[in-house]
């Protein structure tokens, strides 16, 4: 089994960044690293992860018009990441746009494309959030609606919360790959997520890849912590 665990880096410092990836290498499969981090600390960011031989997962959420997504996902595959995301909601052309970019980018470089994956609605939103937005208030209609829309463009899996990942697993293609966010241990506060789940029973609804940040990072020994979540779903 590969290691799930992806630990989000959610930070301005690089090296702080940098000191905790020391620590959880042996231990995680790989890092998150997202907006703020990445505005921080650029590309080079990745580049020191990539150099321990850890999977990196960026967390940009692109959303635009089609061209330029294209040129951003091609940007990031020339940092061989592993994964990235995108907005389901930029429609089919985006999509299609992103998976393209990225598997001509890797094979021009020789390298293996990164996976696309499709960020349907974000795990901080909730029924009350939807409809001031101007959305489907029913957030697992919305999700299913969403996640349809990403595996007829062809992305390679989805962002999705724990609590809706047994449903999709059934809905959609074999291939695709489900990374969750919203990860809590059962003594953690929800904070700002409001579709949590823990870290077994989310393997269990079929969760290939599992963001955990706060329940490690907060941790007063965060390596201990995330030893302690692997073992809870590697036992």
């Amino acid at each position: 089994m590969t290691n799930p665990i992806l630990v989000a880096l959610d930070t301005s410092d690089s090296d702080a960044a940098l000191a905790l990836a020391e620590k959880l290498a042996p231990v995680v499969g790989g890092f998150k690293i997202g907006s703020e981090l990445f505005t921080s600390a650029g590309p080079d960011i990745v580049r020191s992860i990539r150099e321990m031989d850890k999977d990196v997962f960026l967390d940009l959420k692109f959303h635009d018009i089609p061209n330029t997504v294209a040129h951003a996902v091609a940007a990031a595959t020339r940092l061989d990441i592993q994964m990235l995301t995108v907005h389901t909601s930029g429609g089919h052309t985006m999509l299609e746009a992103a998976v393209t970019a990225s598997k001509e980018e890797a094979a021009a470089l020789g390298i293996t494309p990164p996976l696309v994956l499709g960020v349907t609605i974000l795990t901080s939103l909730g029924s009350d959030d939807m409809q001031k937005i101007g959305m489907d208030a029913n957030v697992s209609r919305q999700v299913h609606r969403l996640s349809r829309l990403a595996a007829d463009s062809g992305i390679h899996g989805l962002v999705c919360s724990p609590l809706e990942v047994a449903k999709l697993r059934q809905e959609m293609p074999e291939y695709f790959t489900l990374v969750t966010p919203g990860i809590r241990r059962s003594e953690d506060t929800r904070s700002d997520q409001k579709r949590t789940l823990s870290a077994p029973d989310a393997i269990e609804a079929g969760a290939d890849r599992l963001v955990i940040g706060r329940p490690i990072c907060a941790a007063p020994d965060p390596r201990k912590a995330a030893e302690e979540i692997l073992r809870s779903i590697t036992a």
